[in-house]
C-alpha cells in the first residue's frame, strides 16, 4: 500500500504546475466573462450583438440564443467555449496516456520492479485524473462566485449556484468520458505521442460530427454516437435542468474506457 501511494503522489507533483496554473488562467478567464458581461448589460447592446450572429448559426442555436445573449449566458460561456473546452479535453488525454508515457521512457519497469500489482498503474492514473478535474473545475467556479461577488451588478439577477454546479459537471464528466477513452487507447499503444493524437483525432471527428448533424438531418442518425451529444450546456442556461440520462451515458462510457484500460493493459508487454 505504502509503495501505491508514494506512486500516486508522485504522479500528482508531476502535474501540478501544469493543473495549478491552467485552474488559476480559467479562474480568471471566468473574471473577464463577468467584466465583459457588466460592461455589456450597462451598454444595453445585447440586442447589437445578437443580429452579428449569422442566420446559419441562429437557425442551429434556435431558442438557446436568448439564453446565450444574456448576462447569465455571457457569465456561463467559460464552461463551455470551444477553447476552454477542447483544453480541457487535451489535459484529460494528456494525464490519461501517463501509463503509455512511462512505457516509453522505461520508467514503468522501475515501477514494477517494486511489490505493485499491475492494476495499480491504471487505478492510479484514474485518481490522478479525478483529481486534476475535480480541482480544475473548482478553481474555475472560484473564480466565477469571486468575479461574481466583486464586479457583477447587484441589480440583475446572477446565474443560480444550481446552474454553475451542474455546467461544471456536465464539463467534467466529458473530462472524464474522453480521459476514459484515452486511457484505452494508450493500454495498447507503444507511444503516447501515438495515443494522444489518435484520441484527439477522434475527438475532433466526433465533435465535428456533432456540430453537422445539428445543421444536417442526415447525420443525425449517427450522432448518437458523439460523447458531445450529450454535452449540451445551453439547454441548461434555457431550463436550468441536468438530464441524468446524458449525464450516464458520457459516465458509462469513461467506465467503460477505464476497463478496457484495465484488460488491455494486465495482458500487454511493457517492454520498450
Amino acid at each position: 500500500m505504502k509503495g501505491s501511494l508514494i506512486l500516486l503522489f508522485h504522479s500528482l507533483k508531476r502535474v501540478r504546475a501544469l493543473v495549478i496554473s491552467m485552474g488559476l488562467l480559467l479562474g480568471v478567464f471566468q473574471v473577464f466573462l463577468i467584466i465583459v458581461a457588466r460592461s455589456v448589460q450597462r451598454s444595453g447592446t445585447f440586442e447589437q450583438m445578437s443580429a452579428l450572429i449569422p442566420p446559419f448559426m441562429r437557425e442551429m442555436l434556435g431558442s438557446s440564443l436568448i439564453s446565450l445573449m444574456s448576462f447569465n449566458g455571457i457569465v456561463c460561456l467559460g464552461y463551455f467555449h470551444l477553447a476552454v473546452m477542447g483544453s480541457l479535453i487535451s489535459l484529460s488525454i494528456g494525464l490519461a496516456t501517463i501509463p503509455t508515457s512511462e512505457i516509453e521512457t522505461g520508467f514503468m519497469d522501475l515501477i514494477l520492479s517494486r511489490p505493485l500489482a499491475r492494476h495499480w498503474v491504471i487505478t492510479r492514473s484514474i485518481i490522478v485524473l479525478t483529481i486534476c478535474t475535480v480541482a480544475l473545475l473548482a478553481m474555475m467556479m472560484t473564480g466565477t462566485w469571486a468575479g461574481l461577488n466583486a464586479l457583477a451588478p447587484k441589480d440583475i439577477a446572477w446565474p443560480a449556484p444550481y446552474l454553475i454546479l451542474s455546467l461544471a459537471i456536465n464539463l467534467g464528466l466529458l473530462m472524464m468520458c474522453w480521459g476514459g477513452i484515452a486511457m484505452a487507447i494508450g493500454s495498447v499503444s507503444r507511444r503516447r505521442s501515438v495515443a494522444g493524437a489518435l484520441t484527439g483525432l477522434l475527438a475532433l471527428s466526433m465533435f465535428l460530427l456533432d456540430y453537422v448533424a445539428g445543421a444536417w438531418q442526415p447525420a443525425e442518425s449517427v450522432a448518437w454516437l458523439s460523447p458531445f451529444r450529450y454535452y449540451n450546456p445551453l439547454e441548461l442556461l434555457m431550463d436550468n435542468t441536468l438530464q441524468t440520462s446524458k449525464l450516464l451515458v458520457l459516465a458509462a462510457v469513461a467506465v467503460a474506457g477505464f476497463g478496457l484500460a484495465y484488460i488491455f493493459f494486465s495482458r500487454r508487454d511493457i517492454s520498450h
